[in-house]
């Protein structure tokens, strides 16, 4: 039927036309790679309303563009004919009724020639089919001649020169198909629109907190380890006059103060991070996602790891402590701030691994370094609160436990943890390079190694240097190893099959922290829950066009804890997953994703705040796309767009973990593409 649609095309279009008309000049030009290879340039300039046809067409379809070259031995051709993605279009063709891409205006084409002899000339011809609203024509003869010499390079014989290699500075119709004043919202409202709006907002609030109370649970883990603990009793007797007088207001308010500089000297460091936000929107999530940043945190937490089981001990330069401790002694306020930096650099071997986990965690979620800053402040707050806290209560010094081997204890602890968070920062890089390393079975099976290796060592049944002699089983200490133990049969369970969507079951206490169950050597899909999905917008955009459904804009990352909540928790959910399977076109775009842009797309865009910036790798692409089109770096971001990409339906939101707050979001944007289809057929 296509076949017979394409001749009828022709048998009315060509007779009679194809002698005048003359849409399409060509434009001939060589580009010098290095002393052996050229790149030879073909420039298609098409008349107002006219198209070029792409060189990849389904059978079936239009005439594709072809370029053929006669053999010679005086040259190689280096791969095929490469076509730039500047004024390409890719659309369902409702005559031809499949995807086809073709170019309006100006198409540019390339073959990359590696160069034999001296002196010759290389024949060819190019083909092409090129149709506007009513009529089409086909141009099978059209040849063109290039003279080579050493010394000149290529030269076009009988051909028009091109003038100027004119590269569109259009990024962003090259990159995706369309400028960001292209896109418009919806004017047509929902009832549900105001309310998935709120529970954004809500749930970006909430993660603060969220991170905070991390934070403080952080430095509540540093105060029980030997660095810090005994240091408590210490400063504040030293402070109180060694438990004189609990009036005396001097040694209470110094203390206080000193618990005050301990905060400000952990929110100090998240400073430097907002500089790089303000730099670049996705900066964090740049550092975050870093390969080989992410392989150091592996090797450092590590090292940390067997640090703490007490193999060796880790300390900063001693001329840093040497500088803050004559600080000490200037007195005063700025003395009384010295003393809370020593504690800091002192304490570094304990609290440096769990700053450090911090630091990559709050740089990989929603809200970029104030998510940090929540996060040490949380964990100053909890540093430096026992310190003003005993000073105004010094009897109360007498009831805390004796340094011991408890404290060790807590340090080893500590160690299983940071060793189990090492595999997290390898996992990362692993995801957004796709190696293929740390699947979620090998990923799972080093966990559930690192925590039973836990459980035995809380037993007793597993010793490190620095332990104490364990006479008997208390009770702390047996409940906490079957806590450990229960959690270890936990992540078993994590191997269980779900019928439904074929994969491994989700674990809720990993989500974000283990790989997605879809990275799987023995149950891989590439969507999660393995819902069609696509992972180019040009795709998935042509899709959705051709099937008539509106598209789930998915902003979303390999590394992303939030995604994977959502993901693996909301999305399956029967009251949302038939939106994914019957309603909506998935486009998942990976922020994160480190593959290599092709040469073509490695472009320098203009930041949304100002400045440029290269576009390397797919991550860049999909990062600036969000910046650029909906002002929005955060992950997970949804956007419901009409069938044609460029229409926002309802307002976008971020992580939404209510299931009924996501289903009225889900509905708004039906609600609101129905209404607007139903006005286009009324028009028509």
């Amino acid at each position: 039927m296509k076949k017979f649609i394409t001749l009828l095309l022709f048998l009315t279009s060509f007779t009679g036309v194809s002698q005048i008309l003359n849409p399409v000049k060509w434009e001939f030009g060589s580009q010098k790679i290095s002393n052996t290879e050229y790149d030879l340039i073909f420039v298609a300039k098409m008349d107002h309303h006219w198209a070029l046809y792409s060189q990849f067409v389904e059978e079936g379809g239009p005439l594709p563009t072809v370029f053929s070259f006669e053999s010679s031995p005086d040259f190689d051709l280096i791969e095929s004919v490469t076509e730039s993605e500047s004024n390409k279009v890719t659309q369902h063709d409702p005559v031809f009724d499949m995807v086809v891409s073709k170019y309006y205006d100006k198409a540019i084409f390339k073959q990359r020639i590696s160069v034999k002899s001296p002196e010759f000339s290389l024949n060819g011809n190019i083909d092409f089919m090129t149709c506007d609203d009513t009529k089409c024509t086909y141009k099978p003869d059209n040849p063109f001649i290039f003279n080579y010499s050493s010394a000149v390079g290529f030269e076009v014989v009988g051909g028009t020169q091109v003038s100027e290699l004119e590269i569109s500075k259009n990024a962003d119709q090259i990159l995706y198909g369309m400028m960001p004043s292209a896109t418009t919202k919806a004017l047509t409202p929902c009832s549900t629109q105001v309310a998935s709006l709120s529970q954004d907002i809500k749930a970006s609030n909430n993660s603060l907190w969220k991170i905070f109370g991390l934070g403080f649970l952080g430095g509540l883990l540093a105060l029980l380890t030997p660095c810090v603990f005994p240091m408590i009793p210490l400063t504040v007797s030293f402070f109180t006059k060694k438990g004189g007088n609990p009036n005396e207001k001097n040694g209470v308010s110094k203390a206080i103060l000193y618990g005050f500089f301990i905060v400000l000297v952990y929110l100090v460091l998240s400073i430097p991070f907002h500089l790089l936000d303000s730099v670049n929107p996705d900066i964090l999530n740049e550092i975050s996602t870093n390969v080989w940043l992410n392989v150091i945190f592996f090797v450092v937490f590590i090292f940390f790891a067997f640090s703490f089981f007490g193999y060796y001990e880790l300390t900063l330069p001693s001329t840093w402590t040497n500088s803050t401790t004559k600080g000490e002694g200037i007195g005063g306020i700025l003395g009384v701030f010295f003393m809370a930096l020593t504690l800091s650099i002192v304490s570094f071997s304990c609290t440096g691994p769990i700053l450090g986990s911090l630091l990559a965690g709050s740089l990989s979620s929603d809200g970029g370094a104030w998510q940090l800053t929540a996060g040490m402040g949380g964990f100053g707050v909890a540093l430096g609160l026992p310190f003003a806290f005993f000073a105004m209560f010094p009897n109360m010094l007498k009831a805390l436990p004796k340094s011991g081997g408890w404290l060790n204890t807590t340090k080893v602890v500590l160690g299983f943890l940071e060793l189990a968070l090492a595999f997290k920062f390898l996992s990362n890089a692993d995801l957004v390079k796709h190696w293929g390393l740390l699947k979620i079975e090998v990923f799972l099976g080093i966990w559930i190694l690192v925590f039973a290796g836990l459980a035995l060592y809380i037993f007793g049944k597993l010793k490190f240097p620095h332990d104490s002699p364990l006479k008997k089983l208390s009770f702390f200490r047996l409940s906490s190893g079957v806590l450990v133990f229960a959690f270890v049969v936990y992540l078993g369970s994590g191997f269980r099959i779900n019928q439904e969507t074929q994969t491994f079951t989700p674990l809720t206490l990993l989500s974000g922290l283990a790989p997605p169950v879809g990275y799987s050597f023995l149950y891989p899909n590439d969507c999660p829950n393995n819902f069609e999905c696509f992972k180019d917008l040009k795709e998935g955009v042509a899709y959705a066009q051709k099937v008539n459904k509106p598209i789930l804009l998915d902003f979303t990352g390999y590394a992303c804890v939030n995604c994977r909540k959502m993901e693996e928790h909301i999305w399956p959910k029967a009251a949302i997953k038939s939106y994914f399977e019957n309603d909506y076109v998935l486009i998942s775009l990976y922020v994160d994703d480190k593959k290599e842009l092709p040469d073509a797309q490695k472009l320098s865009v203009e930041r949304l705040g100002g400045g440029t910036r290269v576009l390397e790798n797919y991550g860049h692409k999909w990062a600036h796309f969000q910046t650029q089109f909906f002002q929005s770096n955060s992950q997970p971001y949804y956007v419901l767009l009409d069938s044609d990409g460029k229409t926002v339906l309802n307002q976008p939101v971020g992580y939404t973990p209510d299931e009924t707050d996501y289903k009225a979001f889900l509905d708004c944007g039906l609600e609101v593409f129905e209404t607007r289809w139903m006005s286009k057929q009324n028009l028509e």
